[in-house]
């Protein structure tokens, strides 16, 4: 949570404006992910109901403009060097109090909390998704003819709400995008950042800030190689591959929890589809003999 304010996505309410106009308050809690262990992040749980209601009825979710899922994986495999990004689009500010929370200053859980509200769009908001793609469609048609054909591709194409993943031949070519990409960004004050890449050079281009802890080191020679998730997908950044890694929990020996097991592994694009059909046709026989 000091990240969030720290970084400026959060700021904190004034004494003075907490009754000044209608707000509402998100609650959140924390979440670790099984597979980065020791790393918590923050969930704003905007369909938490309160007088039988929740931010998320009155929030509009516009036309689905969303890049397929599929295609911009299938673009991130197509070319030598792999880019990936990320960003957050802000809230107008009279909408910000309206993603309002409590939190402890300095960590003093004994002390009364203070007032924060959200500048950024969140995660789990009814609108983000819609706001996000319509944001960066306007910003590439905004910036043709002043910006480079590639750059605009790459910011209308190849984004998956807050996820950018591209890939082209050769570095110089990578180098140029990214930067153009990043001008592009900068007229409509928007801000690329946490870059990944296969690439050293990449990498080596960009101020470390910009850049997701650690991507640098891209040696395979101690530990375990860099992981990142890309779009759900486990990808190895040194070797450039997509990996699975399969952590089976103990779930009941039914029919449920079969299908548990089975679902646990997202493969969009079906490459262990042949050891997943295994899984898949016992829970088939299970349900053809009605087992319990």
């Amino acid at each position: 949570m000091m990240d969030i304010i720290a970084r400026g996505d959060a700021e904190k309410v004034h004494d003075g404006e907490i009754n000044s106009q209608p707000a509402w308050y998100i609650l959140h809690h924390g979440v670790y992910h099984p597979q980065k262990p020791g790393k918590i992040r923050v969930v704003f749980d905007c369909s938490a109901r309160f007088k039988d209601t929740c931010l998320n009825e009155h929030l509009l979710t516009g036309p689905d403009l969303t890049n397929t899922l599929i295609g911009v994986l299938c673009r991130f495999r197509k070319g030598q060097v792999a880019i990936m990004c990320d960003h957050q689009f802000h809230v107008a500010q009279e909408d910000q109090d309206y993603l309002r929370f409590l939190w402890w200053e300095g960590g003093e859980l004994e002390a009364r909390p203070s007032v924060f509200r959200m500048r950024v769009h969140l995660f789990g908001a009814a609108s983000s998704p819609g706001c996000t793609n319509f944001g960066f469609k306007h910003l590439a048609a905004q910036g043709e003819g002043e910006f480079s054909q590639a750059a605009a591709r790459f910011i209308q194409r190849n984004f998956y709400v807050d996820d950018g993943l591209t890939s082209v031949e050769s570095d110089t070519e990578a180098i140029q995008l990214v930067r153009e990409a990043r001008d592009l960004c900068k007229s409509g004050k928007l801000h690329l950042h946490k870059f990944v890449s296969n690439s050293k050079q990449v990498i080596a281009s960009l101020p470390t800030e910009e850049c997701v802890e650690s991507a640098a080191d891209l040696s395979l020679d101690l530990g375990q190689a860099k992981v990142e998730r890309a779009l759900g997908v486990q990808w190895c950044v040194a070797s450039d591959t997509f990996q699975f890694r399969v952590t089976v929990k103990k779930n009941p020996f039914t029919r449920r929890g079969v299908l548990s097991t089975v679902a646990s592994i997202f493969d969009l694009l079906g490459f262990v589809a042949l050891f997943i059909l295994i899984g898949k046709r016992i829970l088939h026989a299970m349900c053809r003999d009605k087992v319990g």
